[in-house]
C-alpha cells in the first residue's frame, strides 16, 4: 500500500488512535505525522491472503497471531505506527494489546513500484528496532520475486533472493514453502 502524506497538525499518538477512529481510511503515524494508506492492486490484495492463509493454517493453536493490513505495527521504542500487510506475534507481550503489536517475529510487504524503494529503505530501518523480528519478506506484485531479509544470530541481515522453482523458509516461525504457492492462478505484469 502507499502512504500519503496529509496535511494534518501534529499529533500525539493519544490524539493519533482517537482521531483515526473517525476516518474511512487507513493512516500511518510516523514522527507525529499521519499518512493515508491507499489500496493495492488485485494481485497485492491475493498475494497477501495466500500468505495471510499460510501462516495462519501452519500457526494453528500454538500462541501466535497473524494479523492483516487491519493491524498496527508499533515501531518498538518509538511512538510510530504502520500497517505492514502481514505480520505474526509470537510474543505474550502483544497478546493484552487490542489497537496494535509491538513485537512481530515476521512482517510482510507486497510490493508495488510506488512502494518498493520505501519498503525497502526507510520502513525496513524503522522495522529493525524490533529486537525479535526476525524476517522482513517483500514480495513482488508483478513477477515471480520475493526478497528475505533475515536476521543472523550475530545480529546482522542477510537478504535471500527467490524466484521460481525455489523453497522459501522462514526461521521466524519455522515454515517452508515453494514461492510458486504465492503466485498459482495469478495474472503477472511485470513493469517496465
Amino acid at each position: 500500500m502507499i502512504a500519503v502524506k496529509e496535511n494534518s497538525p501534529q499529533l500525539t499518538p493519544e490524539e493519533y488512535f482517537a482521531w483515526e477512529e473517525k476516518q474511512l481510511e487507513k493512516h500511518e503515524y510516523i514522527g507525529g505525522q499521519v499518512y493515508a494508506m491507499s489500496g493495492g492492486s488485485k494481485n497485492h490484495s491475493l498475494i497477501a491472503v495466500r500468505l495471510i492463509t499460510t501462516f495462519a493454517n501452519h500457526l494453528e493453536g500454538n500462541g501466535c497471531e497473524t494479523g492483516n493490513s487491519d493491524l498496527r505495527v508499533n515501531i518498538a521504542g518509538t511512538n510510530d505506527y504502520t500497517y505492514p500487510d502481514v505480520s505474526v506475534t509470537c510474543d505474550e507481550r502483544d497478546q493484552d494489546t487490542t489497537q496494535y503489536i509491538t513485537y512481530p517475529c515476521l512482517i510482510v510487504e507486497v510490493l508495488s513500484k510506488s512502494t518498493e524503494a520505501y519498503d525497502r529503505g526507510g520502513k525496513f530501518r524503522m522495522y529493525r528496532n524490533n529486537p525479535v523480528l526476525l524476517d522482513y519478506l517483500l514480495v513482488s506484485s508483478t513477477s515471480i520475486e520475493i526478497d528475505l531479509y533475515q536476521k543472523q544470530d550475530t545480529g546482522d541481515w542477510i537478504i535471500l533472493n527467490y524466484q521460481a522453482g525455489d523453497v522459501i523458509e522462514l526461521k521466524s516461525i519455522n515454515l517452508s514453502f515453494p514461492v510458486e504457492q504465492v503466485y498459482r492462478g495469478l495474472t503477472l505484469n511485470p513493469e517496465s
